[in-house]
């Protein structure tokens, strides 16, 4: 390697290019050397701290680079330094169950699915990216875990109110707290009893604890918020190990630090991670912005590029197109779905009129009081009359029933609202129902595609439930009862996906982190488990398509089939190109006619024939070359001569016994239009 772009020589610039300037209020930024390896981390690490005293964390394992105090004038001196790949400012981040993976097909009581074929995801290591954990939750209990994995090389550091030999055990191995990027450049959390938090990895937020538990929580019986829900509570891999990286800090409803956020990448990576769950977004990006500043796609292509599969959730700034969050190609992006389960609360109005919503109130029945809606001052209004935060001290909402709605049955209590002077409201205790009654939508909040900073990159991957998910919870949560509570968003979406991930390494621990989230994508459903078709919460009534669901809901045992056929690979090398020029070979955004090629690995029976079927929108032509693929001992993928095609639908079908119907399917589309393997 040329001496010019080491670590030290970049150092040895920046401290000509400080030297006696005042960096005291500069703001942090990230400087990244890339995927540069040194034979001794360890020194890189003294090097930077001896000779630079602004550099708040270094870079080692996965990656090369180091936090510092810089002002924009140095920021740009240190950008152009040979070795330097980018200077990035310190953005923040923000945070983003009993019916949920039986209503995926994962019961714990059936003998033959994804779940028990891997002994739960037994030896599997997931990692988190999030608030920290509640230790002493049941979700933890290492009962009947055998010895930690052996490629394990993390560990847990104690600190405020967490014990690393005591909270620590052998399903939670691992928890450490980032801080330093935060601290930089925000004062420190203020742990006071409005909002306490602590400088250690114990959760004081729920965020985390909810998440770990969704991800690979241990089975906990008779678990239910206020009797809604009751059942049992465990994880998708409930027998994979936990490693909580505590990013986020208790300030504004949860801040993460882009530094802090590269530093808790870089050691999951050393430390032997399988899985990342990053339940965080940022702003929606502009188009003015590209997304090398963005730390979760550079950390997570480094971890992607030594085998762990990274999953993100879209984020919860829907229904607006262009909204979804973490689009690099190498990220597992999630939409965030309902399941089929609901808590119908009557409603009735002053007028007599009742109207069944959703709600959790199980208490008893509360006579007419007074109704108020976000319109009101003093309350703070989203999109659509959603309540984004209401203060229980609030003396417009003290004493009354709030209205907040996403749907044509919250127009209705408008106009009511509107018609009266003193509108009143009723409300009976809610029910949990489950089953074909409650069809399945994508969430109304659920982010949505195309990507803002590259439409040619189809977003979201995939859809997960995500909507009122029972899970452990911090004692701090004010929604917690008995240890758990009902969350939304896709920060329950993201930890589904990871817990899926999760019982498919173990299963085919060779497949790569694009190969398996190919095997999800290409046989994700586009109808529900009970063939309904799937719907977008809100008013008017659309059929959801691939920029709300990507491939549809998760299936994870179809996913786990080798029969399923095909699965798709991104080089590492097309990915490194991905926010440098819009030229990757992408699927979506086919506006004319348009050459596709693509590589397909046979994870099938060993000899295997594939017919194309085609089933073209009207008025389209398509044609595929080879119209048949034969895989056998000596061919086990294939690279087919250039399709040309505008908006097509492609149906793959293996000879097997006569032609099969078992859909796997693989999305090109523009607009609503994708492709579809099939057997």
């Amino acid at each position: 390697m040329d001496s010019n772009g080491t670590p030290l020589f970049v150092l040895v610039n920046v401290l000509f290019i400080l030297y006696g300037q005042d960096i005291s209020v500069a703001p942090v930024h990230i400087v990244y050397l890339g995927d540069r390896q040194n034979s001794d981390p360890r020194l890189v690490t003294d090097s930077h701290h001896d000779i630079l005293a602004s550099v708040l964390g270094s870079y080692k394992h996965g990656f090369s680079g180091f936090a510092a105090k810089l002002t924009d004038s140095q920021a740009q001196k240190v950008a152009d330094l040979p070795g330097v790949v980018h200077v990035i400012p310190n953005r923040l981040h923000k945070l983003q169950t009993t019916r949920s993976w039986d209503y995926l097909g994962l019961s714990s009581q059936s003998p033959s699915n994804l779940l028990h074929e891997t002994n739960m995801g037994g030896g599997i290591i997931i990692g988190l990216l999030d608030t920290g954990v509640w230790p002493e939750s049941e979700v933890f209990n290492d009962e009947g875990f055998g010895p930690i994995p052996s490629h394990w090389k993390g560990g847990c550091v104690s600190g405020e109110l967490f014990n690393a030999t005591t909270d620590c055990n052998r399903k939670l191995i691992g928890a450490r707290r980032y801080i330093d990027g935060f601290l930089a450049d925000n004062e420190q959390p203020s742990n006071t009893t409005e909002n306490p938090d602590y400088l250690s990895p114990r959760d004081s937020i729920e965020h985390g604890t909810h998440t770990s538990t969704i991800a690979s929580g241990s089975f906990v019986v008779n678990a239910s918020y206020q009797g809604l829900g009751l059942g049992i509570v465990r994880g998708g891999a409930p027998r994979a190990r936990i490693a909580m990286y505590k990013v986020c800090w208790n300030v504004a409803a949860g801040q993460c630090a882009s530094a802090d956020i590269l530093k808790a990448f870089d050691e999951a990576i050393h430390d032997g991670v399988d899985v990342l769950s990053v339940s965080l977004g940022s702003d929606i990006p502009l188009f003015s912005e590209v997304d090398e500043r963005d730390g979760i796609a550079i950390g997570s292509f480094h971890a992607v590029a030594k085998g762990m599969t990274v999953v993100c959730g879209a984020s919860t700034d829907g229904p607006s197109a262009q909204s979804v969050q973490n689009t690099a190609p190498w990220i597992l992006t999630v939409a965030a779905s309902t399941i089929d389960r609901s808590f119908p609360t009557p409603i009735t109005l002053g007028n007599n009129m009742t109207i069944l919503g959703q709600a959790m109130f199980p208490g008893k029945e509360i006579g007419f009081s007074g109704l108020v809606h976000p319109e009101t001052p003093g309350l703070l209004l989203t999109a659509a009359g959603v309540c984004e935060s209401l203060s229980l001290n609030n003396t417009t909402v003290a004493g009354n029933v709030v209205l907040c709605f996403t749907t044509e049955l919250g127009t209705k209590i408008l106009f009511y609202i509107r018609s009266t002077s003193f509108p009143t409201v009723k409300l009976s205790s809610s029910k949990t129902l489950v089953g074909k009654p409650v069809s399945t939508k994508i969430a109304y909040f659920s982010s949505r595609g195309p990507s803002s900073i590259a439409p040619a990159n189809l977003k979201p991957d995939i859809a997960a439930p995500s909507v009122s998910i029972l899970a452990a919870s911090s004692p701090l949560d004010p929604f917690m009862d008995g240890g758990f509570a009902l969350h939304s968003g896709t920060s329950m979406a993201t930890p589904h996906i990871s817990g899926i991930v999760a019982l498919l390494k173990a299963l085919h621990p060779s497949w790569s982190p694009v190969a398996i989230k190919s095997a999800l994508v290409t046989t994700a459903w586009r109808t529900d488990p009970l063939g309904e078709p799937i719907f977008v919460e809100g008013s008017p009534r659309k059929l959801a398509d691939p920029f709300d669901y990507g491939g549809g809901i998760a299936n994870p045992n179809k996913a786990a089939e080798p029969a399923c056929g095909t699965t798709h690979d991104l080089p590492q090398h097309q990915g490194l190109h991905f926010g440098c020029e819009p030229t990757l070979n992408h699927h979506s955004n086919l506006r004319k006619s348009t050459t596709l090629t693509r590589k397909v690995t046979n994870v099938g029976p060993q000899n295997s024939m594939y017919k194309a079927m085609i089933e073209p929108p009207l008025g389209i032509p398509v044609t595929v070359r080879p119209d048949i693929l034969v895989f056998n001992s000596t061919t086990k993928w294939k690279s087919p001569p250039p399709t040309r095609c505008e908006h097509w639908i492609l149906f793959w079908k293996p000879n097997l016994d006569g032609w099969g119907a078992h859909c796997v399917k693989s999305h090109i589309c523009e607009d609503t239009v994708d492709t579809i393997l099939c057997r």
